[in-house]
């Protein structure tokens, strides 16, 4: 039914005409791919195919590109057709050959602005010649705790039209995309007139459909290989009941560009679309449109849903491995059918969370980074296999993937799965441990595809490996599932011995690795140093607590050993009065070098101080772990990193490495020098990148070192500002870089949450305020009081025998199940 009121939807940040250029929020859910909204209305970076395709539209540019538009008529003047895109900028105007843009040559609208507050995104368009103010408004569901409503390849996009005239106005939107399955981006052949076509289009199929209250154009081809990656099928449809919907399930062929100009004179004419004779008319260009009258002041919505299919997905192997949203929907239009009777719902839990979020005592920016970074969940750079596993990239080039295998020490750093979609982080920990763990403990840091194919990658990596096992501790604490920490203890105990054995980091025993640690630098680093030691302090001091629970008493007592003596000798070997620094070891001779030995090897961190070097504390609070070392020192060390590594600006530095940062834009170095460079540094030495600085950031949070954490943050969302880059992905080595999802840590650190279900406590910092939490299987709120709590579960299920706001006495009572609208009230 078409909706005719507006509902009204959150907004966390504004961006005016000036900064719409590059914002591209993606519309998909998680592991199906997606399509963006632009900050103009347009649809850009059609990703659908399995694999990225940023900055074209993966079907036939220019004026062929997918688009919607909108046909006025008042009932006593002039109709006007215009797409329903704002204005062109100024630097998009060059080009050879007249085709600088998508949809260069069709009137536009002359104001637009953009809302957003992910996974809402809406477009303001306005123009001083039309009757109407437009409102784009397009999202995906995103449910914590629900992957499988978080995961519905659908784009749903409303168009909020109102009356701004004192007279009744006919008034039909329509939806224009050319059938181009086939064609995933790579795949182009150069027509007889001189023109792009994509594979495939010209001969694919457009049958319109009817069912329910349901009508649309149901898009496929079958002259695509079925095993093709872009084989498959989409769907335009819509829900509208009122007016009257009309179609074209193709266009006259395209000699010339002759189908759009066919398309824009029938629409034209009177906003109701004709079927063409397709005997003649043979360019699967489909369109959609809904036409109703509007009164004086009234808004009315015009719905349409963009649907997809497409189940051939190879990822970084040669055999398809397939999709798991393909096994949920047999086709696109199985999609809207499955999903239509839903939407209500699904906007409504969206709707909620996002509300509940916003309206949280978080600072502005925290709630940016960590809600605007989700977008890496719904981007290419994550799928899920058909049995549900979760897969990732560390990021996505333009066309292809970045850096294939789930790669821990990347993965390492984000918390966003985890505490929004808990089934997820334990479906990727069952792969590192039981897929990608060789019998002597070895964990392949990139696992190879199919799961079951011989990992063939050649080795582990230090910090990847230490990281999964306080990433396995963490879920087992989120979940409270026990038998998931008996299935796979055998498995996690071999992962950390591997240390230990000959060759290996800490072979002597002794809780400090010293051998050759291979990290997220992708170096090797040679002697102890900050960054690995600490993960695998973190490491040990998880081990020791779940040892513990399945009662494997001489492995506890080691691992707690050798936690005592690494963090020790953290302190007093590592600790420099300022930072944490490397001792480095001569990989020839095992001795340690001093600083300026010709010897010392390339790439190496030396005395630098490091951005990310307590990376493994972070964790540790997140975890509930306390301090891995002395606290003052790690105090210390979070100022010093604000010290040495923060820039103002960026305009005096060199960096000989890739630029993230410009100009007069600030951040945080990767390291400095102060006491004097290495020769040779590790190669990212000058570089700044988000997820590094996040990390940074929340540590700083948790030391109380609140204006320098915020400072952090507010740096790095200044630079993502729409104009220069688009705010919906923060890149590393490629878009959508999951290392940036380490944002959601800061939230954790603001309210101090935490939660076991192990032991069936939460706890919140003593911070008077009102808080959104989630432990990734049920979320909610909290309102923190002088003398009281109310903790409230607004989606899923939760028990409870302690309560804890840090600093108070811990409330402890017989276990409770807190389930969805239920509230508990502590008072202290």
């Amino acid at each position: 039914m078409a909706r005719t009121e507006n509902q009204e939807w959150p907004i966390l940040k504004h961006y005016d005409k000036d900064h719409l250029f590059n914002i591209a929020l993606p519309l998909g859910g998680i592991g199906t791919g997606c399509v963006s909204l632009g900050g103009r209305g347009e649809l850009r970076d059609w990703e659908i195919m399995n694999k990225p395709a940023k900055k074209f539209s993966t079907v036939t540019t220019g004026n062929d590109a997918p688009f919607f538009a909108i046909f006025v008529q008042p009932q006593d003047g002039q109709s006007i057709t215009k797409a329903l895109i704002g204005p062109i900028d100024e630097v998009e105007h060059m080009h050879m050959a007249g085709r600088p843009v998508n949809h260069h040559g069709l009137p536009r609208f002359g104001n637009a602005s953009f809302d957003a507050a992910y996974p809402f995104g809406q477009v303001n368009l306005s123009d001083d010649n039309m009757p109407i103010l437009v409102k784009i408004k397009g999202y995906n569901p995103l449910i914590p705790g629900n992957d499988d409503l978080s995961g519905i390849p659908i784009a749903v996009l409303y168009y909020e039209v109102t009356n701004t005239s004192d007279k009744l106005l006919d008034v039909a939107v329509c939806g224009t995309m050319r059938n181009f399955v086939g064609n995933d981006g790579s795949k182009y052949n150069t027509g007889g007139d001189g023109d792009i076509y994509p594979y495939g289009s010209k001969s694919n199929t457009n049958v319109f459909k009817q069912q329910d209250e349901l009508q649309g154009i149901y898009m496929y081809s079958d002259n695509v290989d079925k095993n093709d990656a872009a084989w498959g099928t989409m769907a335009l449809s819509t829900n509208c009941t009122t007016g009257t919907v009309s179609y074209r399930t193709s266009s006259s062929s395209n000699d010339w560009n002759h189908a759009v100009l066919d398309f824009w004179d029938d629409f034209s004419a009177g906003g109701i679309l004709h079927e063409k004779d397709k005997l003649i008319d043979d360019d699967p260009m489909a369109s959609l449109a809904i036409k109703q009258t509007i009164s004086a002041g009234q808004t009315v919505c015009f719905p349409f849903y963009i649907t997809w299919n497409f189940p051939n997905r190879y990822a970084w192997c040669a055999t398809i491995v397939g999709n798991y949203y393909s096994t949920q929907y047999s086709d696109a239009w199985d999609v809207v059918l499955k999903t239509h009777p839903l939407l209500s719902e699904l906007e409504e839990l969206t709707l909620q969370f996002v509300n509940t979020f916003l309206a949280s005592d978080y600072p502005g920016v925290i709630k940016e980074a960590a809600l605007f970074n989700l977008t890496t969940l719904r981007s290419q750079t994550v799928f899920r296999l058909p049995d549900g596993h979760m897969m990732g990239w560390e990021g996505t080039f333009d066309v292809v993937g970045s850096c294939f295998g789930s790669c821990t020490h990347v993965w390492n750093y984000e918390q966003a799965t985890a505490f929004l979609f808990g089934d997820l982080a334990r479906s990727m920990r069952d792969v590192e441990l039981n897929y990608a763990t060789m019998p002597n403990g070895e964990m392949k840091f990139r696992v190879s595809l199919p799961l079951t194919a011989p990992q063939t990658w050649s080795g582990p990596a230090t910090d990847g490996q230490m990281g999964c096992v306080m990433k396995m501790y963490r879920d087992w604490q989120l979940s409270g599932d026990n038998d998931f920490l008996q299935q796979n203890w055998q498995q996690l105990k071999k992962v950390l011995s591997f240390a230990w054995l000959p060759g290996s980091w800490d072979a002597d025993q002794d809780g400090v690795m010293e051998g050759s640690q291979p990290n997220t630098m992708d170096v090797n680093y040679f002697g102890p140093n900050p960054q690995c030691n600490f993960w695998y302090l973190g490491a040990l001091k998880a081990a020791t607590l779940m040892a513990t629970f399945v009662k494997d008493k001489d492995f506890a007592n080691k691992c707690n050993n050798l936690y005592e003596q690494g963090s020790k000798y953290m302190d007093d070997s590592l600790f420099n009065g300022e930072y944490y620094e490397q001792k480095i070891i001569d990989p020839k001779s095992g001795k340690y070098l001093k600083i300026d030995d010709p010897n010392v090897p390339d790439y190496q961190l030396g005395n630098g101080c490091l951005v990310d070097q307590l990376v493994g504390q972070m964790f540790s609070h997140i975890c509930g772990l306390g301090y891995l070392a002395d606290t003052h020192n790690i105090q210390k060390t979070l100022q010093s990193i604000m010290k040495y590594n923060y820039l103002d600006n960026f305009q005096n530095h060199f960096n000989n490495m890739r630029s993230f940062v410009l100009g007069n834009e600030s951040g945080l170095l990767m390291a400095s020098w102060p006491k004097g460079r290495l020769k040779v540094p590790f190669p990212y030495f000058s570089e700044s990148m988000t997820g590094f600085e996040y990390t940074a950031a929340t540590g700083m949070i948790y030391e109380g070192q609140i204006e320098n954490g915020l400072k952090c943050i507010q740096s790095i969302r200044n630079r993502f500002d729409g104009r220069k880059r688009t705010p919906f992905e923060e890149p590393e080595c490629g878009h959508h870089y999951a290392r940036s999802m380490t944002s959601w840590a800061a939230v954790l650190a603001w309210s101090g949450f935490s939660y076991s279900g192990v032991e069936k406590s939460m706890t919140f910092a003593d911070k008077i305020g009102y808080y959104f939490w989630s432990n990734g299987y049920a979320w909610g709120s909290c309102t923190i009081l002088r003398n009281k709590a109310c903790l409230t579960v607004l989606y899923g299920e939760i028990e409870l025998s302690q309560f804890c706001i840090k600093g108070r006495p811990i409330k402890t009572f017989e276990i409770k199940k807190i389930s969805k609208n239920m509230s508990e009230t502590f008072v202290f």
